[in-house]
């Protein structure tokens, strides 16, 4: 449950991120806590994981961690690019 609090928290994080990038105020913050978020959401799900380990949950670990593995990596990645997107937007604008 604490993955799901974690995670809804860095999908607000990184929207305020953009706006904030997009209404031209400071928005490093907001980036720092999407990415933070999104790092606290990982743990929050190994430690799921090491739990059912733990109990001996077999059934729950082989119904749960191949799916979530997945989407875990491709979750982050998304997390990763879009609250970077400003400062790559903010890098090519000084170029141009």
């Amino acid at each position: 449950m604490l993955f799901m609090i974690f995670g809804a928290l860095a999908i607000v994080a990184t929207l305020i991120n953009l706006y904030m990038y997009k209404a031209g105020k400071d928005y490093k913050l907001a980036m720092a806590m999407g990415l933070s978020f999104t790092a606290l959401t990982l743990c929050a799900e190994y430690r799921l994981v090491s739990v059912w380990v733990e109990v001996e949950d077999w059934a729950a670990l082989m119904d749960v961690v191949p799916g979530m593995e997945r989407a875990l990596w491709i979750l982050t990645v998304i997390s990763i690019l879009l609250n970077i997107t400003p400062i790559l937007l903010e890098r090519k604008g000084k170029k141009e």
